[in-house]
């Protein structure tokens, strides 16, 4: 098995080299990620100016090339032009941070995984709550152990999947739940400051926190400490609108 592996925040974060570690005892693996940090860029990808890329090494070891782009730019050149043949499967991780609820459509690691299900490849995006002091190693365990659980449920090829671990579940055994995206909004306040020139600036904060909510999902599962898995999808399309629009007639005014 071939795993492509990505992420975004650069191809020297710890969470990729542990997760490389981890998925090199399942298979092989070739690494193709952002030669810089790209949290919250989303799904952006390059196309006004050409793409760079440079093979990285730690001494004589390969440890996988390096894009001078954005997390889905990564994939499409991996799978295009770097992978030693098409991939089974793409991972985007260990991001330091989580990302659920409505980050998941600001995220950069879920976007990689997003541009892999493009593909037709089941993908997987994996995150883990910031701690300065975070224990990739251990993440990278469970990451493991989810993958695999996937993998032998024989998922239809383009399945998409978002797992994110608290850090909770790094000590002791983790419960693994399995539950929607939440949308309820949160983290829309800006803290305003002024610098040494008397300039004011904006610095996002992530107040307000998650609301109260009666309905189980990935944030309130990672609330107690629980690793979530998440199956996600990219058709945006509000299908129970289709029939009610399509109704009556539509009249679009002939040019003058």
């Amino acid at each position: 098995m071939l795993t492509l592996l990505t992420n975004d925040d650069g191809i020297f974060a710890p969470g990729l080299a542990a997760l490389e570690r981890a998925l090199r005892r399942i298979g092989d693996v070739s690494v193709v990620a952002p030669s810089t940090e790209q949290s919250g860029v989303g799904h952006a990808i390059t196309f006004l100016t050409p793409l760079t890329a440079k093979e990285v090494f730690d001494g004589p070891r390969s440890r996988g090339w390096a894009v001078d782009g954005s997390p889905a730019d990564a994939v499409k050149l991996g799978i295009s032009e770097f992978c030693p043949r098409r991939p089974d499967i793409v991972v985007s991780g260990i991001n330091a941070g989580l990302n659920a609820g409505i980050n998941v459509l600001y995220s950069g690691t879920v976007a990689a995984a997003i541009e892999g299900a493009f593909f037709g490849i089941t993908s997987i995006a994996v995150s883990l709550e910031y701690d300065e002091h975070a224990d990739f190693d251990r993440a990278a365990e469970i990451a493991i152990d989810v993958i695999r659980g996937l993998l032998s449920r024989s998922p239809p090829p383009g399945s998409l999947y978002n797992v994110n671990i608290p850090t909770r579940a790094l000590r002791g055994s983790a419960r693994l739940r399995v539950v929607p995206m939440s949308t309820s909004r949160y983290g829309e306040a800006f803290e305003r400051r002024v610098d040494p020139r008397g300039r004011p600036y904006y610095w996002s904060t992530n107040d307000p926190p998650p609301p109260p909510s009666p309905t189980e999902s990935d944030v309130t599962a990672l609330a107690a400490g629980d690793v979530t898995l998440t199956p996600l999808d990219f058709d945006l399309t509000h299908r129970v609108s289709i029939d009610a629009l399509a109704e009556g007639a539509w009249t679009i005014t002939p040019r003058g």
